[in-house]
């Protein structure tokens, strides 16, 4: 059968119901006596017998939830909330998993949403408001509690081939370039146009995406990997520490025999590490294809007897993902992080975080058009971050957010992490033709091929 079930916190345990009011009155300067927040569960091919014995062991508890079948929507003021179809529900695969551990054989489909019931009357010009504070359109919209329906009529569109695209003049593949909404520049398309001339052939539009996401700035650090040819320090307080320390870094290139590589943001982040091992100071370093994480060997105790070990460092930054979605950004952010180390057979055992966001007690009113408010993304992020961290069981040391006006721009999300593993436990392979390759992993959000692209793309009130 197909259902939809209610879940709402007892009194005294409303503490969502009552953050939202609060943010409601103080940020939208609205008169909001109280409100209602009720938890939706469609379900899709659930047995009664099966219902009946979830509702308080996976969707509910019996001490600070009611359960229901049946809700009253008549006469009522509410607005429903779902995610966008194709986009990452946690909740309801949650659900999911957790009613498979009841009943092995469960092919139920769930898809979850939120009910906000207004106990007070509120104009359209309000109820507009508050759609526009709740309701982040990057992940979700507002919700037609009149439909019951499994299929999320997700619009698969068919791959074309960019036809003419060996032809384009400059103009054409501006054009072009603007119309796909691509994160590379004109320079880097007339590069690519030059390759597919040798091939003889037009690229599909895929192959023009994965290029794009593989440029940009999330995945291949662009603005890092710049050359810089023309460096000019301006008049200022550290002028002359800021002079000194190119300087040096010219110097360092000079003695490893690296004066002829292109000065570069990145090379500069990694010259020290460089120069240390040629050097000899870093003999402690493990030398390997692998560059997602810096490992360096110690020795541990275990037992009375002295291990080699592996100790592990890994940061991860999301800046754009966390400021356009929160929740999700931050998550994925400290999720990266943990990533990287366990496919290098780590034990991640702790964490860091620094964020960087603008004035949080800014009235709402001031937040820039095409933003989401300052105390949102905050606050969010924050528990995006918490809820990655703790279903992996990661204790986070660390947490300290900047407040900034520069960051308004631009929000800074950093998550990094320490892992560990016994040296003898972790191999190094090159990958060679004729390996198998097993590709494994869950559901995720709906940014798909090109998602990546978002920071390497100047924004404007419209980006979002």
């Amino acid at each position: 059968m197909n259902c939809r079930i209610f879940v709402e916190k007892k009194k005294g345990f409303r503490i969502e119901s009552e953050d939202l009011l609060k943010s409601l009155n103080e940020k939208l300067r609205l008169n909001l006596t109280s409100l209602r927040i009720i938890q939706l569960y469609d379900l899709f091919h659930i047995e009664k017998e099966l219902l009946e014995k979830a509702k308080y062991t996976v969707f509910g508890e019996v001490v600070t939830d009611d359960v229901f079948d049946q809700l009253d929507l008549n006469h009522l003021n509410y607005i429903a909330v779902e995610s966008l179809p194709g986009q990452f529900d946690q909740r309801a695969s949650s659900a999911m998993e957790c009613l498979s551990l009841l009943d092995s054989s469960s092919k139920v489909v769930v898809r979850s949403g939120k009910l906000i019931i207004f106990e007070d009357s509120i104009s359209e010009e309000e109820r507009k408001a508050i759609k526009k504070f709740y309701i982040n359109e990057i992940e979700s919209r507002e919700k037609d509690m009149s439909i019951l329906e499994e299929n999320e009529y997700v619009q698969v569109e068919d791959v074309h081939e960019i036809s003419s695209f060996l032809s384009f003049n400059l103009n054409e593949l501006e054009e072009m370039r603007q119309s796909m909404g691509l994160a590379m520049s004109l320079d880097d398309l007339a590069f690519i146009q030059s390759y597919f001339k040798q091939e003889q052939r037009n690229p599909m539009e895929t192959e023009i995406r994965v290029l794009d996401t593989y440029w940009s700035d999330h995945c291949r650090h662009t603005t890092f990997e710049t050359e810089l040819k023309d460096i000019q320090i301006e008049e200022g307080s550290f002028k002359e520490q800021v002079l000194s320390t190119l300087q040096e870094y010219i110097q360092m290139k000079k003695e490893i025999h690296q004066e002829a590589k292109t000065i570069t943001l990145m090379d500069m982040a990694t010259i020290s590490g460089k120069y240390l091992r040629q050097k000899g100071f870093l003999d402690d370093l493990e030398i390997s294809e692998e560059i997602n994480a810096c490992s360096v060997y110690v020795d541990v105790m275990v037992d009375g007897k002295k291990e080699k070990w592996l100790m592990m460092f890994k940061n991860e930054t999301h800046n754009h993902p966390t400021e356009i979605e929160p929740f999700g950004g931050a998550s994925t952010c400290i999720g990266g992080a943990i990533r990287d180390p366990l496919s290098g057979r780590s034990y991640v055992y702790q964490a860091m975080r620094i964020t960087g966001a603008g004035d949080i007690f800014a009235p709402y009113e001031a937040t820039l058009p095409g933003k989401l408010p300052q105390a949102q993304i905050s606050k969010m992020a924050a528990s995006g971050y918490s809820s990655y961290g703790n279903q992996i069981g990661l204790a986070t040391t660390y947490v300290h957010e900047l407040y900034h006006p520069g960051y308004v721009a631009k929000r800074l999300e950093i998550g990094a992490v320490v892992g560990a593993v016994k040296a003898s436990d972790l191999k190094r392979e090159t990958p060679k033709k004729g390996d198998l390759i097993i590709l494994f992993g869950g559901a995720t959000g709906r940014d798909g091929i090109g998602g990546a692209t978002g920071s390497s793309k100047e924004h404007t009130e419209s980006s979002i």
